[in-house]
């Protein structure tokens, strides 16, 4: 699947996006965290995630190879 992440993700993460396969958002989560280290790891803790536009909270929820999920971090402003 296709991970794309946004502002504070995608500092802590050092790509815009890239390939990974998992098979629930806990799964995907635990590996991202694994492979970027601390700085994503909390940023990841604070995040939302959509899977192929749509948001998910459940960290069970499957995911397809061809999914396309969004880490967003939580977004300032006003």
């Amino acid at each position: 699947m296709t991970v794309r992440y946004f502002a504070g993700a995608r500092a802590a993460a050092g790509v815009s996006s890239e390939q990974v396969a998992a098979s629930t958002v806990e799964d995907l989560v635990a590996r991202l965290a694994a492979a970027h280290g601390a700085a994503l790891t909390r940023v990841l803790a604070a995040s939302s995630f959509l899977v192929d536009g749509v948001s998910v909270r459940s960290p069970a929820y499957r995911l397809d190879d061809g999914a396309t999920v969004d880490v967003l971090p939580p977004f300032a402003g006003g």
